[in-house]
């Protein structure tokens, strides 16, 4: 009898004769001919500043769109989807820790955390299954990340410190565990032990749930504890210059 063989899971992300530039005018910021990440894997993705990692992550998230090429999250085509459908899309399947945070000024601590859900059915029931409810996940992470005490979590976001602000952002991304992490410098506000506890948090929520982590940053320290390493200079054609 013929072994049955287990299905090829389709990669997380895919990139496929990617060109963006931001005007007619200026040269590429980003041609891509092929990247891929699997399911669940791990990536560090380095460059210096100006590179275009920025740019890339705003591709992935749909938030940006390439004049060429095709870029599919878990199979999805984000250039064949609306804005509407794309901003859903990415409620749904995508935690992201922006460089600039985007935490809301006017809710506490609590409620940044738990938007994720209020915007996904599905990351809400994902919360719910694994923690009890949404109150109950977002405690749990923002322990982990050293902000436990109640005072604390009910205050505004605009009252904390700017590296207690990432570790708030931090907790949002992961909240009822997306498909795909993606963290743009997300230590930059951090010390140095601190940056360890981090990334060793976001690698166990990641793990435990399945998602896969795009990790972006310039601090080298940090490369090897990502079981893949990448430099975007290795898989972008384009040279550009004063791009972020």
């Amino acid at each position: 009898m013929n072994a049955v063989s287990a299905p090829v899971q389709a990669p997380v992300l895919a990139l496929h004769q990617v060109s963006f530039r931001w005007r007619r005018d200026l040269p590429p910021v980003l041609t891509i001919p092929a990247f891929q990440m699997a399911a669940g894997e791990r990536l560090f993705l380095a460059g210096p500043s100006g590179a275009g990692k920025s740019t890339l992550l705003a591709l992935i998230a749909g938030i940006a769109m390439p004049q060429a090429g095709d870029v599919k999250v878990l199979g999805r085509s984000l250039p064949g989807l609306g804005a509407a459908a794309r901003d859903r899309f990415r409620a749904d399947h995508l935690g992201i820790i922006f460089q600039m945070f985007n935490l809301l000024p006017y809710l506490p601590v609590l409620e940044n955390v738990m938007l994720p859900c209020r915007f996904s059915p599905a990351r809400r029931q994902q919360a719910v299954a694994r923690d009890g409810s949404q109150e109950a996940q977002a405690r749990r992470l923002l322990g982990a990340l050293g902000l436990q005490a109640d005072t604390l979590l009910r205050r505004p976001v605009t009252e904390l410190s700017v590296g207690q602000q990432q570790r708030v952002a931090a907790a949002r991304a992961l909240m009822g565990a997306p498909d795909l992490v993606i963290a743009d410098e997300p230590t930059s506000a951090l010390d140095a032990d601190r940056r360890l506890e981090f990334v060793e948090l976001l690698a166990q929520e990641c793990d435990a749930s399945g998602a896969a982590l795009l990790f972006v940053s310039h601090d080298m320290s940090l490369a090897g504890r990502f079981p893949r390493q990448l430099n975007l200079a290795e898989i972008n054609e384009a040279r550009p210059e004063g791009a972020s």
